[in-house]
């Protein structure tokens, strides 16, 4: 994993010359697949469905301290499924679907690299089945507030299209995929 996160890191600061900042009016979708959940995960936990999310980003300011500041807010949506196995007689199955706001603080240290920074507000709606092969099967929903965390980059290979990758607590430590500008 180390060496994913390196590799990454590496391919954005070296190709920073063809990139793209993050400007006031700009409106960016990402779409991402994590690697690591931050819910469900530890021995005995399967993943059935990887962490995938989706992001938006309305740009609101410009300028904030200085010509390579900028803020922007949106929406987020994650899920993610696990199974945890105990023996041949008893199974949990877990998902985790995430709703919620974001606001990002941009600041392009490198021309052209959108990197940025910022929380997220939400919440978790978690749904919990157990299957007693003896017993039978009981199930429970229930939500909590979410509160999370990220640093990110996007680099764009074309002016309407790039990649981005974002480290923090989500709905995985590590998110990668493709970003659009609008």
């Amino acid at each position: 994993m180390k060496k994913v996160i390196l590799s990454l890191l590496s391919l954005l600061v070296v190709s920073a010359v063809s990139a793209q900042s993050f400007n006031k009016g700009d409106k960016v979708l990402n779409l991402g697949i994590g690697l690591g959940s931050t819910v469900y995960s530890g021995s005995g936990y399967k993943i059935t469905i990887p962490p995938v999310s989706a992001s938006f980003e309305y740009g609101v300011v410009d300028n904030l301290f200085d010509e390579k500041s900028s803020i922007g807010v949106g929406g987020y949506l994650g899920y993610t499924a696990s199974k945890y196995e105990w023996g041949t007689n008893y199974d949990y199955k877990y998902s985790s679907a995430i709703v919620g706001v974001r606001g990002s603080f941009h600041y392009s240290f490198i021309e052209k690299l959108d990197t940025y920074t910022g929380l997220s507000l939400g919440y978790n709606i978690v749904s919990a089945k157990s299957d007693y092969k003896e017993l039978g099967s009981y199930s429970a929903q229930g939500s909590e507030m979410y509160l999370g965390w990220y640093l990110g980059a996007r680099y764009y290979f074309k002016e309407t299209f790039g990649v981005m990758a974002e480290l923090g607590y989500d709905i995985a430590y590590l998110n990668i995929g493709v970003a659009f500008k609008f």
